[in-house]
């Protein structure tokens, strides 16, 4: 690819799968995009879409892309993007998030890979300041 059409480094961008509690105290997953930079980032939009082989089998599940615009996260915040199911903790759950800084736009894919998603792996997640997993970039 030539230099001139990559895109901006991403530095400050975070997605994380976190575990919540509802309004029946049973535990359930958010995922959020947060914010690192010093900066507002605007215009976010998320793509998000899960694939990968079924565990007993070598059928191939994909599941649909859902697109997010979140508007803009101000700086060193978060914003949820979407609930996760557990039935998908086993494939690549694959969000693209893009968005802009002073008229350039950033984009990143951040891939949570099979089976990624569970409590021995969790860390508490900046700014968000819960038990998650976290990508950040």
């Amino acid at each position: 690819m030539k230099e001139e059409l990559k895109g901006p480094e991403v530095t400050s961008i975070s997605v994380a799968v976190v575990a919540e509690k509802n309004e029946l105290n049973q535990t359930i997953y958010n995922v959020y995009v947060i914010n690192e930079y010093d900066v507002t980032i605007r215009g976010v939009l998320v793509s998000s879409k899960g694939y990968g082989k079924h565990p007993d089998s070598e059928e191939i599940i994909k599941t649909s892309m859902l697109r997010h615009f979140l508007d803009d996260i101000p700086s060193k915040s978060f914003k949820k993007v979407e609930p996760i199911i557990e039935d998908v903790f086993g494939l690549n759950n694959e969000y693209w998030v893009s968005f802009w800084i002073n008229n350039v736009m950033h984009d990143k894919k951040f891939i949570f890979l099979p089976e990624v998603i569970q409590p021995s792996n969790f860390v508490q997640v900046p700014i968000l300041e819960k038990k998650g997993v976290l990508i950040s970039s």
